[in-house]
């Protein structure tokens, strides 16, 4: 009996013993491949950001050849360049010169004038204002504006903010430009167009406004009693910390890093005053900005920022509202293009590339005092392309496509798969 009892008790321990044992070597197990699991993610991240930094630099070395290309060409004095994809600022950068007679030089946080790329922002903040009850696109604007009179006054009736935001309103081409330039304040230039003849009932055709565009800041001042640039720089600019923004001709000139505008002549590129025109109709042409703070927008146009507004609101601005009939603009002229139409500040371009599929573009131009510029969005990429350039230049009109296939050919030449699966592969097996 007491050799069972011991033979038991031994046979027992020996069990516990090995029990604990293969516990303890299937917990070192567990240890190790959860090591492994933590070492592996660590080479992914670190990997991700080599990727994106060999990107960055295979990007800003092809921008180099481009502009300085465009600067021996004499086609550009300078140019500011800001490139978003995803969540990232890829490129800010100068290339050439803001002023040609002190030779001082272009970069990211130099400002230049947007001229009507501002009307980007208008569209925008009305769709914010949309989404809190403040503004509706179909706001009458006589019902803010009263002695506003386009036509008789059915017609006039009818005009409402969508039209004037889309260039739809039925004002001839550039009605009142002038005026603009001018000086006038919008309330005053409001009271003028009973002196024109509509051309088209208000939806029925698109023809280019500034005077009539800038009325939009006058509706939404009524409708929050509030002033335009308050209402951007307390809902956009501060939010996204757009640092160099500003609205103002004095602002400007008190700006020391500021691209100053060329006029090509004989002798060469020659640096032009800074005009105070437009700052009194902001919506229309009034912003100034650096390419650092245009990369900032493009990053929030993309749907990066939905504490200060969210994406689905944001789209409003880039729903098509009337078709382009004429085939006449650069932006037509465009490889693979379809069909352009104007939503409210944006146009909306549909393009097919090679493969058959199809590419959207949120694009704008904009030129005043002599600057040109260029901003485009493409949702389906990710994408946002903003070029900068002091002076009137031939680029402008394709810089866009150009600098969209330079980006395609990095990120094809070097896809995240194959770069991720080799170089962690290696550098795992490696340790």
């Amino acid at each position: 009996m007491k050799r069972l009892k011991f033979f038991l008790g031994t046979s027992l321990l020996a069990l516990t013993l090995y029990v604990l044992g293969t516990t303890n070597a299937v917990n070192k197990q567990h240890e190790e491949v959860a090591a492994s699991v933590v070492h592996y993610k660590k080479l992914i991240n670190e990997n991700r950001q080599q990727l994106q930094q060999l990107r960055k630099k295979r990007l800003q070395e092809a921008l180099n050849v481009y502009f300085q290309k465009a600067i021996r060409n004499n086609d550009i004095v300078g140019a500011a360049v800001s490139i978003v994809k995803g969540n990232n600022i890829v490129v800010s950068e100068g290339y050439g010169e803001r002023n040609a007679q002190t030779k001082a030089l272009v970069d990211g946080a130099t400002v230049f004038r947007l001229g009507s790329l501002s009307k980007g922002f208008a569209g925008v903040l009305v769709a914010d204002l949309k989404s809190e009850g403040k503004a509706s696109w179909d706001d009458k604007i006589t019902d803010y504006i009263p002695e506003f009179q386009l036509g008789d006054a059915s017609n006039t009736a009818n005009i409402k903010l969508k039209h004037i935001l889309s260039h739809t309103s039925g004002a001839p081409y550039h009605s009142f430009t002038n005026l603009v330039e001018a000086g006038l304040d919008v309330d005053a230039i409001a009271k003028r167009f009973n002196e024109v003849d509509p051309v088209s009932k208000p939806g029925e055709q698109y023809s280019y406004q500034n005077a009539i565009f800038s009325l939009s800041q006058e509706v939404m001042r009524k409708a929050t009693g509030r002033s335009t640039k308050t209402l951007l720089n307390d809902r956009f600019f501060k939010p996204l910390k757009m640092t160099s923004v500003s609205m103002s001709h004095s602002d400007l000139i008190a700006t020391k890093n500021k691209a100053l505008p060329h006029v090509k002549r004989r002798t060469g590129w020659n640096a032009m005053p800074l005009k105070d025109r437009y700052y009194n109709a902001v919506t229309a042409g009034g912003i100034n900005a650096s390419a650092e703070d245009m990369g900032k927008w493009m990053r929030f146009l993309l749907g990066r920022n939905p504490d200060v507004m969210e994406s689905a609101e944001i789209q409003e601005a880039f729903t098509p509202f009337i078709s382009f009939k004429n085939h006449r603009k650069y932006y037509q002229r465009w490889e693979g293009h379809l069909k352009s139409s104007y939503g409210f500040g944006w146009r909306i371009h549909q393009l097919q590339d090679i493969k058959k599929e199809r590419i959207t573009i949120w694009h704008h131009g904009g030129s005043v005092n002599n600057f040109r510029n260029e901003i485009a969005i493409f949702p389906e990429s990710d994408l946002g392309i903003c070029v900068l350039i002091n002076s009137q230049s031939k680029i402008a009109k394709t810089v866009i496509p150009d600098l969209y296939e330079l980006v395609q050919k990095v990120y094809l030449n070097i896809p995240t798969r194959e770069y991720m699966t080799e170089s962690v592969n290696t550098q795992f097996h490696a340790n």
